[in-house]
């Protein structure tokens, strides 16, 4: 990837927290998606995907571990405000029978994968920016893989 000035990685950045809250506020309203009658969990597969996708995403057009995290965040703040009762009693998510069912595995397993990226981006190495930063870092320790 080649280098990109300060302004296009945050503009980066903000595309990929963009593109998590839409694809959070799409997963949230297909929670009820249902073909003949039967209940089709499709949230919960692209929760677990985009969750998964997304802070690796935003690391690698960014360059910085905060945007990493902001997707989980993003996506954890659109889903709770699904959860609270507006005040003219809408509730989109909603708990009961086969429907509360997909809204729990979808909670749980959204969560896990936003954590579980999360988790691996902030302790995995940073990407390099340019093909120069690749060659400045070297491994640290003495390079005998602890012989002595």
């Amino acid at each position: 990837m080649s280098r990109l000035p300060p302004a296009q990685r945050v503009a980066a950045g903000l595309l990929v927290l963009v593109i998590a809250f839409w694809m959070a506020l799409v997963e949230v309203f297909w929670l009820p998606l249902r073909v003949g009658g039967v209940l089709l969990p499709v949230s919960v597969v692209v929760a677990v995907v985009a969750n998964l996708l997304l802070p690796r995403l935003a690391l690698r057009m960014s360059g910085s571990r905060l945007f990493a995290v902001l997707t989980g965040v993003v996506w954890l703040v659109v889903v709770v405000a699904a959860m609270i009762r507006r005040p003219e009693g809408d509730l989109i998510i909603t708990g009961g029978g086969a429907t509360g069912i997909v809204n729990l595995a979808f909670l749980l397993l959204g969560v896990l994968a936003a954590a579980f990226a999360v988790g691996r981006t902030l302790g995995g190495p940073r990407p390099p920016v340019s093909p120069d930063d690749a060659a400045d870092r070297s491994p640290a320790g003495s390079g005998s893989d602890g012989a002595r």
